[in-house]
């Protein structure tokens, strides 16, 4: 059998997932448990990732979907404003737990609501000055983060990757069968 191995200080050792699927081949040697040993590693990285990412969430006194309401806001340009509708598009929630986000923002004095010019049954969301200055400083900093997370890879690896990912994932989005439908990090 082919050993997975870590690079650096681990080099020679099983990873988790090696480990997991040795167990497995072991078990059920009828089964080909090739998949697990992208997808577990896809499943365990994007856990770390995610834990390294909400650290610069939580230093702002965001949650992850706060941080991603208010990037979908910043990205919405002058005078950055979208419906709620938009945002829950834009940000892939639920317009429920759309109203829990807005709701907290506008709370700390981050985002606005008013009447919508065109329909006023309609709502429209904006960032408040404070909330533009404070998701200006947490995206600087988010973005030092991801290149601090992108630099463990050789430039030459992380293109690499790049390209995998956006055609796997473009594959997965738009199947015969339909999109798939997402609840995992922020789309920042």
């Amino acid at each position: 059998m082919e050993e997975n191995v870590v690079g650096g200080a681990g080099r020679g050792a099983q990873d988790h997932v090696a480990r997991i699927q040795a167990d497995w081949r072991r078990e059920r040697p009828d089964l080909d448990v090739r998949p697990q040993g992208v997808i577990g590693r896809l499943h365990r990285l994007a856990d770390r990732l995610s834990d390294e990412l909400r650290l610069v969430y939580g230093r702002y006194g965001l949650s992850e979907g706060e941080f991603d309401v208010l990037c979908a806001l910043r990205r919405a340009g002058e005078p950055f404003e979208r419906a709620p509708g938009e945002l829950a598009a834009h940000t892939m929630v639920t317009t429920g737990a759309m109203t829990k986000r807005i709701d907290r923002l506008e709370r700390a004095g981050l985002v606005t609501r008013r009447r919508s010019d065109d329909d006023q049954r309609g709502r429209i969301v904006a960032l408040t000055g404070p909330g533009r200055e404070l998701i200006d400083q947490a995206f600087t900093e988010h973005m030092h983060n991801e290149r601090r997370l992108v630099d463990m890879l050789t430039p030459a690896e992380a293109e690499s990757l790049e390209t995998v990912l956006t055609g796997w994932l473009s594959r997965i989005e738009h199947r015969a069968d339909g999109p798939v439908t997402r609840s995992g990090p922020p789309e920042t």
